[in-house]
C-alpha cells in the first residue's frame, strides 16, 4: 500500500490517483488510534480527516511516510515540527476553499441583515415580518487579510458596500489595500465606523484573546459580526458582554472550538450568537478543487525520488504545502482534464 485514505477524495480525483498508485480507503481507522499506528508501517502517504491528529508518536510508527494530506485548512491538528524532522511533506488544499469561505461570510452577513429569511427557513410561516437592512451603502470592516478576505472584498464592492480594513500583520501603506480597494484604518477606527465586521485573521497563538474588552469598547452600536477564524481570537467574556449590551447585535462564527460557547461559558445560550460547525469550506466545488490538488501533490511526492530536487521537496524550510510545487510550477486547482 502506497496511500492510505481515511477520508475519501472526490470520486474522479480518487480514481485518477488509484490508477497511478496502490491505495486503500479505511475510514474506520479515524476512530482507532492504535489500529492506525499498526497500519502505517509501510504507508508512504496518508489522507486524513480533521479529527485525526498527526503527532510525533504517530510519525515514529511510519518510517517510510513521505506525505500527510488533508482536504481542509488549519494546522492545529498537525505537529509541523515533527513532520519537518521526519521529512514528511504536509499537503493541504488551502486555496481551494477561498471562494467557499468568502461566500459563507457574505451569506452570513446577508442572513443576519434579513433575518426574516432565517425565520422562513426554520419553517416559521406565520412569523411577523421583520424589517431588514441593506448591504448596499453600508460600511463593512474587514479584519485580517486571509485569502478569503480578498474574494469577499470584491463581492462587497459589487454589492455597493464601502469596505474598510485592518490587519495586525499588514502595514497600512502596503499595496494590497489599494489593490483590493479596501481603506486601511486602525482597528479602533474600523470598529467605530463599520455597520458589519468580518473576521478572517490568519490565526497564530499570539492572537489568542485579541478581540477583547478593550477592542470591543469601540464597536459602533448594533454591529453584525461574522468570522471564519479560530474562535480563540475572541475573549469569551468580552464577546458575551458586547452581545448582551447591544454593541454587537448578532454574530455568526464558523468552527468554534469545543467549549467556546458550551455549558459554563459566558456565551452559552445567547440567542444572538450563531455557531456553525466549520461549514464555510464545505461546498461540492471546493471539495473537487481540494481533492484534485491533493491527488496531484501526492502523485508528485511519491514519484519525486526520480527528480533532482527530491530533498528540497521533502525537507524544505516550510513543511506545509498549500502552494504549487517546485516540480511542476503553478498547479491547477481544477480538474486537470478541463
Amino acid at each position: 500500500m502506497e496511500i492510505l485514505l481515511l477520508e475519501r477524495l472526490a470520486p474522479e480525483a480518487q480514481a485518477w490517483l488509484q490508477a497511478r498508485h496502490r491505495l486503500a480507503f479505511r475510514p474506520e481507522l479515524a476512530e482507532d488510534a492504535g489500529a492506525l499506528r499498526r497500519q502505517v508501517y509501510n504507508v508512504q502517504a496518508l489522507v486524513l480527516p480533521r479529527k485525526v491528529v498527526v503527532t510525533r508518536e504517530l510519525l515514529d510508527f511510519a518510517p517510510v511516510l513521505r506525505a500527510v494530506a488533508r482536504l481542509h485548512v488549519g494546522t492545529e491538528n498537525t505537529d509541523l515540527e515533527a513532520c519537518r524532522d521526519h521529512r514528511v511533506r504536509v499537503i493541504q488544499g488551502t486555496h481551494a476553499h477561498v471562494r467557499s469561505n468568502a461566500e459563507y461570510l457574505l451569506a452570513s452577513l446577508l442572513l443576519m441583515m434579513r433575518r426574516g429569511i432565517g425565520s422562513a427557513l426554520r419553517g416559521e410561516r406565520d412569523a411577523p415580518p421583520m424589517i431588514g437592512r441593506e448591504l448596499h451603502g453600508s460600511v463593512v470592516g474587514i479584519i485580517g487579510l486571509a485569502p478569503s478576505a480578498h474574494a469577499l472584498a470584491m463581492m462587497l464592492h459589487a454589492l455597493g458596500a464601502r469596505v474598510i480594513g485592518y490587519d495586525p500583520a499588514v502595514h497600512h501603506t502596503a499595496s494590497v489595500w489599494s489593490r483590493l480597494h479596501i481603506e486601511p484604518m486602525g482597528l479602533q477606527d474600523v470598529l467605530s465606523k463599520a455597520d458589519a465586521v468580518s473576521v478572517q485573521v490568519l490565526y497564530a497563538s499570539r492572537f489568542q484573546g485579541f478581540i477583547n474588552d478593550k477592542v470591543l469598547a469601540h464597536c459602533k452600536p448594533g454591529q453584525l459580526w461574522v468570522a471564519t477564524t479560530r474562535s480563540r481570537i475572541f475573549e469569551a467574556q468580552a464577546l458575551a458582554n458586547a452581545l448582551k449590551d447591544g454593541r454587537i447585535e448578532a454574530a455568526m462564527l464558523d468552527g468554534a472550538e469545543s467549549g467556546f460557547a458550551g455549558r459554563g461559558s459566558p456565551l452559552a445560550d445567547l440567542p444572538n450568537l450563531h455557531l456553525t460547525p466549520r461549514i464555510g469550506s464545505l461546498t461540492e466545488e471546493s471539495r473537487q478543487r481540494a481533492s484534485w490538488y491533493v491527488a496531484q501533490r501526492l502523485h508528485e511526492t511519491l514519484t519525486a525520488h526520480r527528480q533532482p530536487n527530491y530533498d528540497t521537496i521533502l525537507s524544505g524550510p516550510a513543511p506545509l504545502d498549500s502552494r504549487p510545487s517546485p516540480l511542476s510550477g503553478p498547479a491547477p486547482l481544477e480538474d486537470p482534464r478541463s
